[in-house]
């Protein structure tokens, strides 16, 4: 089909909140809150990308995941490079990335289990328009008072280094086996290539734009597939109408039709632009 609207997948955490997005609704008060909204099952690994929204109250877990070669290694379908595009943040939200300077395995093993990882991440300020690129490999944790899309390759491949003292599961071995404790290094957006169109990362492994309302036509290569994910504004695409809170898959040659309120991420697999 040219383009799909996709089942939305509500997602408890004792993480989240009970005021998510203009799109979703809240929780009741008394029902637990909701950290993440997917747009596909959890499990599915055929797909290339997966889309989530991310509402947290608290930081997450210190975590890290495999590159596609590690992840082969271990029978696994892909790796997980991934980018937060941030919406809406508190005056004082963080996301850590990297450590402050580099350290031998020994060293992030120690401070993984002693809890002085944290200390020794860059927790860098963010805030609303705010985009990030993370590397697999990149030892990191999302911070609280955060709204943000996260693009990913199709993978849940994650290992915990630090969790804060819960009694949650860790995964010292895997995660210090693939962790790159080392300072982070931004990637350069290509920016704005034309009107109404901002790359936001081109490659390695996937290319999200972000778009304004109006006309956009797209024109994929056979075979690949393409998220629309609707920040604002409403819209249609192959007779599919779309709105705020959804996201749409689009496959060949089609016009997209925003509003002119609109505020678009447009995500496919790849590392060059369409």
């Amino acid at each position: 089909m040219p383009a799909t609207l996709l089942h939305t997948h509500r997602v408890e955490k004792p993480w989240g909140r009970h005021t998510l997005w203009p799109g979703f609704d809240d929780p009741a008060p008394d029902a637990p809150a909701i950290g993440e909204v997917w747009f596909q099952e959890p499990g599915d690994t055929t797909p290339d990308l997966l889309i989530k929204y991310l509402f947290t109250s608290e930081k997450l877990s210190v975590q890290v995941h495999p590159d596609d070669d590690q992840a082969h290694a271990r029978g696994l379908p892909r790796g997980k490079d991934e980018c937060w595009t941030v919406l809406a943040a508190e005056p004082d939200s963080t996301i850590a990335v990297g450590t402050k300077a580099p350290m031998s395995r020994d060293d992030l093993r120690a401070a993984a289990i002693d809890g002085t990882i944290e200390d020794k991440l860059y927790w860098k300020p963010v805030k609303a328009g705010d985009f990030m690129y993370c590397a697999s490999d990149t030892i990191h944790a999302i911070g609280g008072g955060l709204t943000v899309i996260e693009v990913q390759q199709n993978s849940e491949t994650t290992y915990r280094l630090y969790d804060y003292g819960s009694d949650r599961e860790l995964h010292l071995d895997d995660g210090i086996a693939v962790s790159d404790p080392v300072p982070y290094q931004p990637i350069t957006s290509p920016g704005v290539v034309s009107e109404g169109r901002t790359i936001q990362v081109e490659g390695p492994k996937f290319v999200l734009e972000r778009w304004t309302g109006g006309e956009h036509a797209v024109t994929l290569p056979e075979g690949r597939t393409a998220w629309l994910i609707p920040i604002t504004g409403t819209g249609s695409v192959a007779g599919v109408a779309f709105k705020a809170g959804e996201c749409v898959t689009v496959t060949g040659s089609e016009r997209i039709e925003a509003s002119d309120d609109a505020d678009l991420l447009f995500a496919y697999a790849g590392d060059t632009r369409i």
